[in-house]
């Protein structure tokens, strides 16, 4: 079993409903004491992981943090027995045995963000539909943010509906509703792991404006949105997984599509906050000459920044970036007038 098979079991009113919710009861009380511990860990990318995880003495947990932040197997004792025996209810602990006696393993990570705690999946994220975070959940985080902290200074109305497109472990719209406490906002994913992860987070937090909705892009939801927020899959993955491959020409079919979304969904005076990644082809950024022109078909002022101009090297190697010479993360910001007709 995996954390999609935990976090994705489809809601019932019968036993197997009722096990279900009392599983996803387990994970709030796991996290929700492991936050009483005074826990804090800062993820890192998948690249990362391994190279500190691959150092000897790092074979084997030797503190929360190890276990449930560097997703290391530890033994019997090492944390709390509470601990251990929610990640059991919930059936997120692994055991095995290794060469000096038995090890258990943990099948979620916690990871912090503006002092909250967000549940997702376990590193390494193999599974097709693993709950990712990492440093993009981050940098997404903040430009959204940033984008609210810009409204507020010009005296622009705070959005009163807000969407988050793909939203994964919800943690982005989450500190939005934080912020928004008056605002609906909607979780939109077409992962059943990432609305239970989203759903878990999002009590954790204590946002009780925040609704997770299973949706392919907007099809499952209604009406106009002030604010539309979306860090969508953008890399070229040939495992297909669905937190990371964004299909269309290099990896920017998904993020177009959030676009077209936008252009259709948004209302007067709202805006679309897209955080995404393009790879960047003789100089030229093709991801950013489509998103402008369906804007301007939309009529919706456009801006648009490099975030870092050069993220994901390593990716170069894979054939599917044989034309690429650099991926660049980018904000694009869209906006309908207040006027428009």
């Amino acid at each position: 079993m995996t954390i999609a098979d935990v976090l994705s079991r489809p809601a019932a009113s019968s036993e197997t409903g009722a096990r279900d919710g009392r599983g996803e009861d387990a994970l709030l009380a796991l996290a929700r004491a492991v936050r009483e511990s005074g826990y804090r860990f800062t993820t890192v990318t998948p690249a990362t992981h391994a190279r500190v995880n691959a150092r000897p003495e790092n074979a084997v947990a030797r503190s929360l943090r190890d276990v449930l932040g560097w997703s290391r197997p530890f033994r019997e004792g090492l944390i709390p027995a509470e601990l251990t025996a929610l990640m059991e209810r919930a059936g997120v602990l692994d055991r095995a045995d290794g060469p000096d006696g038995p090890l258990l393993k943990a099948r979620v990570r916690l990871s912090s963000l503006d002092d909250e705690l967000f549940l997702h999946a376990a590193y390494p994220p193999l599974a097709a539909d693993s709950v990712f975070f990492g440093p993009d959940t981050m940098r997404y985080a903040e430009a959204v943010l940033a984008h609210l902290e810009e409204r507020a200074r010009k005296g622009q109305a705070a959005p009163r509906r807000v969407v988050d497109i793909g939203c994964g472990s919800g943690a982005t719209g989450i500190l939005v509703a934080k912020r928004l406490p008056e605002a609906e906002v909607v979780l939109v994913d077409i992962n059943p792991a990432a609305l239970r992860a989203a759903r878990i987070n999002a009590r954790l937090a204590g946002v009780p404006n925040v609704h997770p909705v299973h949706s392919d892009m907007l099809q499952g939801v209604e009406g106009a949105f002030d604010l539309i927020v979306s860090n969508p899959p953008f890399m070229v993955d040939a495992g297909g997984r669905a937190y990371r491959n964004g299909g269309g020409p290099l990896g920017a079919g998904l993020s177009l599509k959030v676009v077209e979304a936008a252009a259709e969904r948004l209302a007067l005076g709202g805006s679309l906050v897209l955080f995404t990644g393009s790879a960047i082809v003789d100089g030229h950024d093709g991801f950013k000459a489509e998103a402008e022109a369906i804007c301007a078909g939309a009529g919706l002022d456009v801006a648009y920044r490099e975030f870092d101009p050069d993220e994901y090297g390593e990716e170069l190697d894979d054939p599917g970036y044989a034309a690429a010479e650099r991926i660049a993360l980018v904000i694009l910001t869209a906006t309908r007038p207040a006027d428009a007709r």
